[in-house]
């Protein structure tokens, strides 16, 4: 039982950290990326559409960004969008095609996006402690209960606790890597 705990607990903390480095991944470094603007949700008939479901994303050079819409009717809400987001992009539309041109990252910006990331991991910490708490109920509800003993359910406090360290470490480590990223011109 106690080990059922722990696990999902586990597979809970783990798929925050995988939310945390996809996030991650829309947050602009110097470069452009397809995964930039894969993620924004386009308005398409009443319903919020990943992007990357409504067009074709390419990189044809290294600070541009091309979004081919497969139906042409989206092409001012993909617009909207993109002016909407966080990105700091201005798209330029000529009626068939939306291009983002990625400039530089200015030091002022940098420091933008680094505060970014940092709100972002903590928000993936955030969500380790509540898969903490969420098992440490659990647990308590186990114990009072009589299923498990006192010293069981202290054993697997201290077990709950290594793993929200762990993974909270990595959160740290996904952010830290990306603040590098950032940060490098």
């Amino acid at each position: 039982m106690i080990e059922d705990v722990l696990r999902g607990a586990e597979e809970k903390m783990k798929k925050a950290v995988e939310v945390l480095r996809q996030e991650l991944l829309s947050v602009r470094t110097g470069r452009a990326s397809p995964a930039l603007v894969e993620r924004l949700k386009v308005e398409y008939y009443g319903t919020p559409t990943p992007l990357n479901q409504l067009a074709t994303i390419a990189i044809p050079e290294s600070r541009t960004i091309t979004i081919k819409p497969y139906d042409p009717s989206t092409l001012s809400e993909i617009e909207k969008t993109i002016l909407k987001s966080d990105l700091g992009l201005t798209p330029a539309n000529d009626g068939q095609i939306i291009r983002l041109n990625v400039p530089p990252l200015t030091q002022e910006r940098r420091r933008e996006l680094v505060k970014q990331v940092a709100h972002r991991v903590e928000e993936g910490r955030i969500a380790i402690r509540n898969v903490r708490r969420d098992a440490l109920k659990d647990l308590q509800e186990m114990e009072k209960e009589k299923l498990i003993s006192e010293d069981q359910h202290f054993r697997a406090k201290e077990e709950l606790q290594k793993l929200t360290d762990r993974y909270i470490q990595r959160c740290d480590e996904v952010g830290k890597a990306k603040e590098a990223e950032i940060l490098e011109v």
